[in-house]
């Protein structure tokens, strides 16, 4: 009997448990991204984000963040590795090093998931329309509205997205060394947002939800290309000119 099921799940290559697992995902995050908008529109979250904001600044300054001086001009650093002049730049020469080296289909993936990772990131702020913290002093520059945090989701879907195309490459232990890297740096830009005051706690979960899993959903449909021989990781072979 047992053969007969594993020679009946064969026969219809059905996805691998990894896969499903990764859908499960995608799906969970986009539910649970509805339901934080819904919280967020009808005000239910306000309470814990002012809470959590002002519990960062000190209580006789609210301009200025508890902690040593540096660490305000550290979390400065650190937030501009989400920001889209930073973020552009590192796509460029990751497109650029994949097109040199002969792997330009995946060149082009790369820069169509971050153009509409961007993409969806402005939509979501312009439908949610919710403005930044004003219980607070910022303490860099903004423009945009708060939620998602697009620092926190492009975060997500640039540096995840590159972890998930490189780990392929490379021998397990660097494997994790690569995903490691990736979720720190997401975790760690979004919380500047947040200590900085320019975004709420809620923002910045809704940044980090829909960034993971507009990379996980890139993933998936990067392996559901390399199946078909769309993408490979393989360099493609030179194109020779006539004569």
């Amino acid at each position: 009997m047992y053969q007969r099921v594993k020679t009946w799940i064969t026969r219809r290559q059905y996805p691998a448990p990894k896969v499903l697992f990764l859908m499960f995902v995608v799906v969970i995050g986009i539910w649970g991204l509805i339901e934080l908008s819904d919280e967020v529109i009808e005000g239910d979250t306000a309470t814990f984000d002012e809470w959590v904001i002002t519990s960062l600044r000190r209580p006789q300054d609210l301009a200025t963040p508890i902690g040593p001086a540096w660490l305000q001009e550290a979390a400065r650093d650190l937030t501009a590795l989400g920001g889209y002049t930073v973020l552009g730049v590192l796509i460029a020469i990751v497109t650029g090093f994949l097109w040199l080296s002969r792997h330009r289909k995946v060149a082009i993936y790369v820069l169509l998931a971050a153009v509409l990772g961007v993409l969806i990131s402005q939509g979501l702020k312009r439908t949610i329309g919710r403005p930044r913290p004003d219980i607070v002093p910022h303490l860099t520059d903004v423009t945009t509205a708060a939620f998602p945090s697009g620092h926190s989701m492009m975060a997500a879907v640039v540096y995840l997205t590159l972890g998930a195309l490189i780990v392929p490459l490379v021998e397990r232990r660097l494997q994790v060394y690569v995903l490691t890297v990736a979720i720190i740096l997401t975790l760690l830009i979004g919380t500047t947002r947040i200590y900085l005051g320019v975004h709420y706690p809620t923002d910045v979960l809704a940044g980090w939800t829909a960034g993971s899993v507009w990379a996980i959903v890139c993933s998936l449909v990067f392996r559901w290309l390399q199946r078909r021989g769309a993408v490979q990781t393989q360099p493609e072979p030179e194109t020779k000119s006539p004569g």
